[in-house]
Formats: structure tokens, sequence, C-alpha cells
């Protein structure tokens, strides 16, 4: 796959690990972190689709806080707004998964991109907070096309902002749904599939599966 001239990877998930709230969650609710935790992030995704589908845009952010609202309710908590706060907050600081920075390093050379569905703000926060700043060519993210992944006009502004035709371009995911976005598209996609999880029965599949970051150094 030495054709490839860019990469451009999902941000939450495949870099930053969004999980890592469930310490503040635990902290606020104690024994509720996990299931707060993974409840939010599903409802957050839940949130992008419905909203892409029925024409009602609204930033990255506020589906966060939306889910978060959502998922308090489901689950019986009833958060005080400061609660509510850091509970958000922590979404701003999410942990990088502990390779990305050496892949990003070994990567260098060619662009390394961020293509996501956090709303500009977001995305920055967490790459500052982890220090990647040099290590990010460019961030782009759905809040210019005002819809979501899986949309094919998501992955169109990658081939726009780079330049470079679509098998050019590799794209790296966590997320099985975005990976067949991104297949069905036509980008060259490495599936980083850390939980040994099923592919989607969507009809595309990745042109390769990876277990960690590290082994696309042998691969690009």
């Amino acid at each position: 796959m030495n054709r490839l001239k860019a990469f451009v990877f999902d941000a939450y998930g495949t870099l930053f690990d969004v999980y890592s709230v469930q310490a503040t969650c635990e902290e606020v609710f104690p024994g509720n972190g996990a299931a707060l935790s993974r409840l939010w992030r599903t409802k957050q995704l839940e949130y992008s689709w419905l909203r892409s589908l029925m024409n009602r845009y609204e930033d990255f952010w506020k589906l966060t806080g939306d889910g978060l609202r959502f998922s308090c309710q489901a689950l019986g908590l009833q958060p005080e707004p400061a609660q509510y706060e850091k509970i958000m907050q922590s979404y701003l600081t999410l942990a990088a998964f502990p390779e990305t920075a050496q892949v990003l390093d070994r990567l260098a050379g060619r662009p390394r991109c961020i293509l996501s569905n956090g709303a500009p703000a977001m995305l920055e926060a967490a790459v500052r907070h982890n220090g990647l700043e040099s290590k990010i060519d460019r961030v782009l993210s759905v809040d210019e096309l005002k819809v979501y992944k899986p949309n094919p006009a998501v992955y169109q502004l990658a081939v726009d902002r780079l330049g470079l035709g679509r098998e050019e371009i590799g794209f790296i995911s966590a997320n099985g749904w975005d990976v067949a976005g991104a297949k069905a598209f036509g980008l060259t996609v490495f599936w980083l599939n850390r939980q040994a999880a099923p592919v989607e029965e969507l009809g595309v599949g990745p042109d390769a599966i990876i277990t960690s970051p590290l082994e696309l150094l042998d691969l690009a």
C-alpha cells in the first residue's frame, strides 16, 4: 500500500479514548461510571445519525450534552449544574491511546490529519491536551458541512482538502460503521479493531484489519 500519500484518522475511539471519561463519571456518581460513560457514548452517536437523517444539524458539543442529559435520566441520576459541567469538561481532556504519539511520529513526512464528527473546539482541546499539535498536520471537522459521518460528503472533505485521489488516502478508524462509510466512498481503509469485533454487515469491508495502530507502520 505504498501508494498512500496521506493518513486520515478518526478521532474518537481511534486516537482518543472516549471511555477515559469513566473516571470522572465514577467520581461524580460512584458505582455508575461505567454504565454512564457507555450509554453516553451510544446516545452521542445515535443523535449524530438521527440528526443527519432529519436534516436538523447541531454541532457535536451540543449532541454530547444532549446525550449526557438523556443518559443521566435513563439511569436515574440527577447531576447538579456543577456536576454536569464537570462531566462535560472531561470530554475536552480525553486521553490519547498510548501508541498514538509514536504512530504519528513515525508517519511524519506524509500528511497526518484528523477527520471527525467533533466540533472544532472539541478537537483542538483534545489535540492540545495530549500534546499532539506538532504531530497532526490538519484537523477536519464535519461542522463545516453540517452533516455527520458516514455521509459521503464527509469523506469527500478529506479528498478536497488534501487534493489527492480517494485510493491515495489511508483512512484509519476504530469504529466499524465509520470504516464501512469510508470504504463505500472509496478510501483505502484500515480498521483498528481492538476488540476483535465482527465486520459490520453493510456490504463493504476494510482493506486491512489491525489490532494496534503500530501495525499500520508495516502496511503503509
